[in-house]
């Protein structure tokens, strides 16, 4: 599956055309390394997303098979590793 599209599926990002505009601009990193929003998302790939003023590392424990997936299943495809707010003094 696209890495745009398991953002979106898994609520990371609301849409798909935010989470490819995050992946064109190098803000989705997939296993250490900035990714496309075409990459293929594996289970155990770890994906770490910066916003603003913090970031959200992710593992993906499962891929589901199809497109559409319930609200209540879709936290059930990652684990949150860590959610930390970046330093904006500057």
């Amino acid at each position: 599956m696209r890495l745009d599209l398991f953002l979106k599926l898994t609520r990371l990002c609301p849409r798909r055309s935010l989470a490819q505009q995050l992946c064109d601009a190098g803000f989705v990193f997939l296993n250490g390394r900035p990714a496309k929003s075409s990459h293929a998302v594996k289970p155990a790939d770890e994906i770490v997303i910066r916003r603003r003023d913090y970031e959200t590392t992710v593992r993906v424990i499962n891929v589901p098979a199809i497109r559409n997936v319930p609200r209540r299943e879709a936290s059930s495809l990652i684990e949150i590793i860590s959610e930390r707010e970046l330093n904006t003094d500057e």
